[in-house]
């Protein structure tokens, strides 16, 4: 039941963030206090200005993980991600976490029914995620093996969509 008020909470509140649509990705997240650790992590990153840009495709997919999802990394191991000299490791787990073309849940779901339930996605810093049907839901592989559940889809900023996921996805 937490689960789902939350669910409902986060959609609620960023259904009615994304009607301002001059908003890019970033602003709405950062109107989110659900997102305040991604916030704070592409801050440290210094990702905020890419991210608010819009790449060639004409948009980006940001997979977003929650706090609860940060929450379920090592708390040592996230602070020191944080820190100036981790910048580089930092940035390659936040790009991964992003397609430069905007892919709104239709047209994920799209591509799962064309390719038997799951379809591969280049991130930003190269690797590739995998998007899979099952159990009824969408999940996100990443290269080593972990799942994320795509928990809310679309919401919409004026350079491209967030998909809420509840786990920080790692690339290689």
């Amino acid at each position: 039941m937490k689960k789902l008020i939350y669910v409902f909470t986060t959609v609620v509140a960023m259904t009615v963030s994304s009607y301002v649509t001059a908003q890019t990705v970033v602003d709405v997240a950062a109107g989110n206090k659900d997102f305040s650790t991604l916030v704070t992590a592409v801050k440290a990153a210094d990702l905020a200005g890419v991210l608010s840009g819009t790449p060639e495709s004409g948009g980006w997919t940001v997979f977003a993980p929650t706090n609860d999802a940060f929450a379920k990394i090592d708390k040592n191991t996230l602070n020191s991600l944080l820190q100036p000299e981790n910048k580089k490791a930092l940035a390659n787990i936040l790009t991964y976490h992003v397609v430069p073309s905007k892919l709104m849940a239709s047209d994920v779901v799209a591509a799962l029914e064309k390719n038997n339930g799951k379809v591969e996605v280049k991130a930003v810093n190269g690797d590739v995620l995998t998007v899979m049907s099952k159990d009824g839901k969408i999940w996100i592989k990443d290269t080593k093996g972990n799942y994320s559940e795509i928990v809310a889809t679309d919401v919409k900023g004026s350079n491209g969509v967030i998909h809420v996921i509840d786990t920080v996805v790692m690339p290689k």
